[in-house]
């Protein structure tokens, strides 16, 4: 029996999802659970578990593609006899016998013996997964990603066999080593290319003459048959095929990731050229082809001088710049700007930085606010509040979940940390740690960044005072924090240094008024310089 897997709602408001990388092939064997590919949507990059046991007949969606939800994105033979994907294994590997390579069985293309570092064979991955399953968070597959490292051929040192980056970066330079003895012993062997092309070629030279050692593809004669059935590259080096027109299949390469070619954009940006010179020059293909392996270095120096470069702008990015032009096109915004003498808060912080130590939390600033927000948020319930617009109506919310927004690579995150008001200096300042930490490994789950009341942006992180921060819509307002920093302040006439906290509160003019904002700021500012006052929330 076929199984279609359709891609999943994997959170509230999510509608497509990007393949970033599939860590199945077809004719694998998966068990339920076990995790098939790493999915990026709007709100975070997550793993897509196996809904069945069986055998992986097809995917239906390539590394890169954007799926809608609801869409099949593999087929999986539940039978577990892969009839189909045996046959079509085979027939994948009927060159190689061409070729002369008699090792190949049915579900690998080389003989496991021969296989390039990083490849593991299937007694590998077995000894490595156990049951099938891969314990990495995504920030480790990235980096395997990056470093060319099979995941699951590596053996996780942390808890319950958790893969880490340590573990991978070893397994890297474990590989690399293993490749210099390999090339220094056997300097030239047949390639596995031959079974990528279907072409009998020398074991002595690849395209152009150029040496071929052990692990490598062999180049094909002339860029009408590099064709390949299958050519892996990240979104990016996708988006820049389109936009130079270029069929990312034909583009030759020594690369390979996985036992799949893999182009990279220079390799792109290199064919280009090497075809718009043998046009002007009336160069032979195989020239062209020779050229566009021998000229790869400076055609990367030459592509990193471009005036313009593009990447996509879709998943997390584009959510984030949504979210904002609904915000600043739907509130009329206003901003309240303030500071805080926050000496006293300085003082109180080191006083409790050492107990908190003891309980293996860091204890920042932050829980300090969260708390002193919240005091003025049960005084000013306007500004935790949401307005219904298709009713007309001002819904106040007697919870206190506070957002805080997170700067990673993927742009800005705000997970929430939820019911302050229930929790203690340790427990708020614990949970920040861990969701901050979670948002910047890409770890964060959907439901972490839901049910916000209000939100605070800490642009002082950066060394910022003031700002014009943007309500987190559908919140009514957002409070921007500032660097604290010793600032020049008057006090009976002289003055003094002190450490101070510029605040920036922006709010949504339909729902709070300016004095409401001053006087919010006022309360939180009273809670902030005199730290004792939290004592009694």
């Amino acid at each position: 029996m076929v199984f279609e897997f359709k891609l999943p709602d994997v959170g509230e408001g999510i509608a497509e999802g990007e393949i970033v990388q599939w860590h199945v092939s077809v004719g694998d064997t998966v068990t339920e659970d076990q995790v098939m590919a790493d999915v990026e949507t709007d709100k975070a990059v997550v793993d897509l578990p196996a809904p069945v046991d069986g055998v992986v007949a097809e995917l239906h969606a390539e590394e890169g593609e954007v799926v809608p939800v609801g869409s099949v994105v593999a087929t999986i033979d539940v039978d577990g006899d892969g009839d189909a994907a045996e046959t079509e294994s085979t027939d994948e590997v009927e060159p190689a016998d061409a070729a002369g390579d008699e090792s190949a069985t049915e579900t690998v293309t080389e003989d496991p013996a021969e296989a390039p570092p990083g490849e593991p064979t299937e007694e590998a991955i077995e000894a490595a997964t156990g049951d099938g399953r891969v314990f990495a968070p995504p920030n480790v597959r990235r980096l395997a990603r990056e470093l060319g490292v099979t995941i699951t051929a590596v053996e996780g040192s942390g808890p319950s066999g958790r893969i880490t980056e340590g573990d991978v970066r070893a397994a890297a330079e474990s590989a690399a080593e293993e490749q210099e003895t390999k090339s220094a012993v056997t300097p030239r062997e047949d390639s596995a290319a031959a079974v990528e092309s279907g072409e009998q070629q020398s074991a002595e030279t690849g395209a152009g003459g150029e040496q071929v050692t052990a692990g490598q593809p062999v180049q094909t004669t002339s860029v009408e048959t590099a064709d390949r059935d299958r050519t892996l590259a990240t979104p990016a080096t996708r988006g820049v095929a389109r936009e130079l027109d270029v069929d990312i299949d034909e583009v030759p390469t020594e690369k390979t990731r996985d036992g799949e070619a893999f182009v990279e954009e220079e390799d792109i940006r290199a064919f280009v050229e090497a075809q718009t010179a043998t046009a002007q020059a009336g160069a032979t293909p195989e020239t062209a082809a020779a050229a566009t392996t021998a000229e790869t270095q400076p055609a990367s120096a030459e592509a990193s001088g471009e005036r313009v470069t593009t990447e996509p702008y879709r998943g997390i990015r584009r959510t984030i710049g949504q979210q904002m032009e609904q915000s600043a096109f739907t509130a009329p915004h206003a901003t309240h700007h303030d500071q805080a003498d926050v000496s006293s808060l300085v003082e109180a912080r080191e006083k409790l930085k050492a107990r908190a130590e003891r309980e293996d939390i860091k204890l920042t600033y932050m829980a300090f606010v969260l708390k002193a927000i919240v005091a003025a948020l049960k005084e000013y319930p306007e500004l935790n509040s949401e307005l219904d617009e298709e009713n007309e109506q001002v819904l106040y919310k007697h919870y206190y979940n506070i957002g805080i927004a997170v700067a990673t690579d993927a742009g800005l995150m705000v997970p929430v940390v939820k019911d302050v008001d229930q929790k203690g200096l340790l427990q708020i300042a614990s949970d920040v740690n861990e969701l901050a930490a979670k948002a910047r490994n890409r770890e964060i789950s959907p439901q972490e960044m839901q049910d916000g009341t209000f939100t605070i942006t800490n642009f002082g992180a950066f060394g910022g005072e003031y700002a014009t921060p943007i309500i987190n819509h559908p919140e009514t307002a957002i409070l921007g924090l500032g660097a604290i920093e010793q600032r020049p302040v008057v006090e009976d006439g002289e003055v003094v240094p002190r450490h101070t906290l510029p605040l920036s509160l922006a709010i949504d003019h339909r729902v709070i008024d300016g004095a409401e904002a001053a006087q919010f700021c006022n309360t939180v500012k009273e809670f902030l310089e005199t730290p004792e006052l939290l004592l009694l929330e």
